[in-house]
């Protein structure tokens, strides 16, 4: 017999090993539609995709387990959702503890699954075990098919209590398996929305695939009048992630560095590229859980390649030996990475629970990953000398920067006579209540100034375009005055320095014109947070203000207007006589005080959105296309997004 022949045999008779005996009870489902967001998070659009990719997350785990090669998922026309998987299929036999068949209790238990020491999963991600009883209990209509052992089963629940027990619906050939989910989301739960969004799907489904390297995922939305079939399939997994993460790029090395390793039941892969960014692009995965706030695995791998690029640079004479060391920023400038590990038994933690926090993580990337890496550099000399060379230049310009950004420094929060003269300060030292308005233009700025709570918010007026930091070096960066004067502002400092602890104000509120250039600065201020004060960003700290774009009178009646639209309507319902006054604002400065603080700044009637970057892979994606150095990218993402106007129909 051969060796693929006993690989089959060995798969088989594992396969056949899982049955009822290996799902586990902990406790019951009463709690989940009293607090669902205890289980998902929140009950708002993020909550409902979770439903999603708890189900996902099952047939992955299939995968992981050497199961699986195929997930289908499929939005269908009622806004349900539909996922296949080619696994083993959920068993159907009586589960002792319960006296039900497995693929009930599965659904209907908290916390009844093959992931709590059964021996069903060696590897897992999710919620462990509690997922499939989540969705049910959360969605108003679940419907189940499993292929397993010869048969196909079917069993339906309403609003997680069983509806149709569990039925055969017929014979299966014995090699045919799987499991089948169509589930409804209760719009009882979730009352803000229960309309899936095509792209969130689209980015983690593609997300998946690049994690987990010869899974093929697809995906089909049928409310789309052409229900096109996407496929994602990546035999070369994280290494194609790279590439994604890099396209429209100039990258340094032929291609990006792979590495994969296993030790102590924790499997490594680690895939890098260097691009002639000034920004650095990490992200981490553990169990193909997105670690946003990093952890152990992370911090392995970041020990691990600085240590390995000092410690070529000085053999190969790049660093002498009373050269100072390369820092972790200096080796990470232009970095494109990801990093994932599966671990048996992932301990997360952090504010959303997505920091990995296992000690052993740590030790097997760094050791897994240096092994690898410094081999690497050893065989490719080439490559070796572009990364030394680009960590070297970000080593002299950090050293530059060194100077200036001691500007930006400040010895505490409350020492006002280091705070630039341009800023109008707010009188209060309690960050909490503090906003901090940067206002487009010194009109502007007069205006909001004078109309201003002087208790609670501070002006800092800022002249014409700022520059674009997606270009610019840190040295050329901090030699900006617009820029200094914002981090001296704020009070966090920056780079090394950065301490969110110190920020002097929980709101900062972009104010600009309500035109093209207006969109353009407010753009580069964005930019500029997102890539050097971006905990200020991930703190919710970030906000744009909503300024009218008309102001309607009539007798006693006045109205202030966003768009031409809403502007057409109330024209329509105003009585012809006397003729109504319309003002258009082109910018702030046309506002006086009064009317920028009633339209803007009051905070009983203001409208501001608040800015965030969940999707730091898409935000990242964006920032690059509109503020990078390539044309070609740029120029489609306009004729893309770009809404065209019928010149017929303006009046000249």
């Amino acid at each position: 017999m051969s060796d693929k022949d006993n690989e089959k045999e060995t798969k088989a008779e594992r396969a056949a090993e899982y049955d009822a005996s290996q799902i586990q009870v902990l406790e019951g489902l009463e709690a989940v539609r009293k607090r669902p967001g205890m289980y998902i998070g929140t009950t708002s659009s993020q909550g409902l995709h979770h439903l999603v990719w708890e189900i996902i997350d099952n047939g992955i785990d299939e995968a992981l387990a050497g199961f699986a090669s195929t997930i289908d998922v499929v939005v269908e026309a009622d806004n349900s959702i539909t996922v296949t998987d080619d696994g083993r299929g959920i068993p159907t036999d009586i589960q002792k503890q319960t006296g039900r068949p497995a693929l009930e209790t599965v659904y209907t238990i908290l916390h009844a699954g093959g992931k709590f020491g059964g021996g069903g999963y060696k590897v897992s991600g999710g919620l462990h075990g509690v997922g499939a009883s989540v969705v049910n209990a959360l969605s108003t209509h679940v419907e189940v098919e499993v292929a397993h052992g010869g048969k196909r089963y079917g069993i339906t629940f309403k609003r997680g209590k069983v509806d149709r027990p569990m039925y055969v619906i017929g014979d299966v050939p014995e090699d045919v398996h799987g499991t089948k989910v169509h589930f409804v989301p209760d719009p009882d739960i979730f009352t803000e929305t229960t309309v899936f969004d095509d792209k969130i799907l689209v980015t983690r489904i593609r997300e998946l695939a690049f994690l987990n390297k010869g899974l093929r995922l697809t995906f089909t939305d049928k409310r789309a009048d052409t229900a096109e079939k996407l496929d994602f399939f990546y035999e070369g997994g994280i290494r194609h992630y790279v590439e994604f993460l890099d396209r429209g790029k100039t990258t340094l090395l032929p291609e990006p560095v792979y590495v994969e390793g296993q030790q102590d039941g924790i499997t490594v892969e680690v895939s890098l590229q260097y691009t002639d960014d000034y920004h650095s692009n990490l992200l981490t995965f553990a169990n193909n859980i997105h670690t946003y706030e990093g952890g152990t695995h992370e911090a392995g791998f970041k020990a691990a390649l600085t240590r390995v690029i000092n410690s070529y640079a000085h053999k190969s004479g790049a660093l002498k030996d009373n050269d100072d060391a390369l820092t972790g920023d200096d080796v990470r400038e232009g970095l494109t990475a990801v990093v994932s590990i599966k671990h048996p038994d992932p301990q997360f933690e952090g504010q959303t629970k997505t920091k990995l926090g296992n000690s052993d993580a740590r030790t097997v990337t760094d050791r897994t990953f240096s092994d690898h890496f410094t081999k690497y550099l050893m065989e490719h000399p080439s490559a070796a000398k572009l990364i030394i060379d680009k960590a070297t230049l970000a080593s002299k310009a950090r050293l530059a920067a060194k100077r200036a950004r001691e500007v930006t420094r400040r010895k505490s929060g409350l020492e006002i006579s280091s705070l630039p003269g341009k800023l109008a300060d707010n009188s209060s030292k309690d960050p909490a209540i503090s906003e901090l308005f940067i206002v487009e233009g010194d009109s502007a700025g007069g205006s909001a100034k004078s109309g201003r709570s002087r208790l609670t918010q501070a002006i800092l007026p800022i002249r014409g375009k700022i520059l674009n930091v997606e270009k610019a070096s840190t040295e050329r960066i901090l030699a900006n005055e617009e820029i200094r004067t914002l981090f001296t502002a704020m009070g966090t400092g920056f780079g090394e320095d950065f301490d969110i602890t110190k920020a002097r104000y929980h709101k900062l509120i972009i104010m600009t014109d309500a035109d093209v250039d207006g969109a353009h600065i407010r753009t580069l201020l964005l930019t500029l947070i997102y890539r050097y004060l971006r905990p200020v960003l991930d703190a919710g700290y970030v906000y744009i203000a909503q300024p009218p774009l008309y102001r309607v009178k009539q007798g006693k009646m006045m109205r202030y207007l966003d768009t031409d639209a809403e502007l057409e309507e109330l024209l329509g319902q105003l009585p012809p006589s006397p003729k109504p006054e319309i003002q258009r604002y082109k910018g702030l400065g046309e506002m006086d005080a009064n009317q920028l603080w009633d339209t803007t700044m009051n905070p009983e009637n203001r409208r501001l959105l608040r800015v965030s970057a969940e999707d730091a892979q898409d935000a990242e994606s964006v920032f690059e296309v509109l503020m990078g150095d390539k044309v070609e990218p740029r120029r489609k993402f306009i004729e893309d997004n770009a809404v065209y106007v019928d010149s017929k129909n303006i009046d000249a």
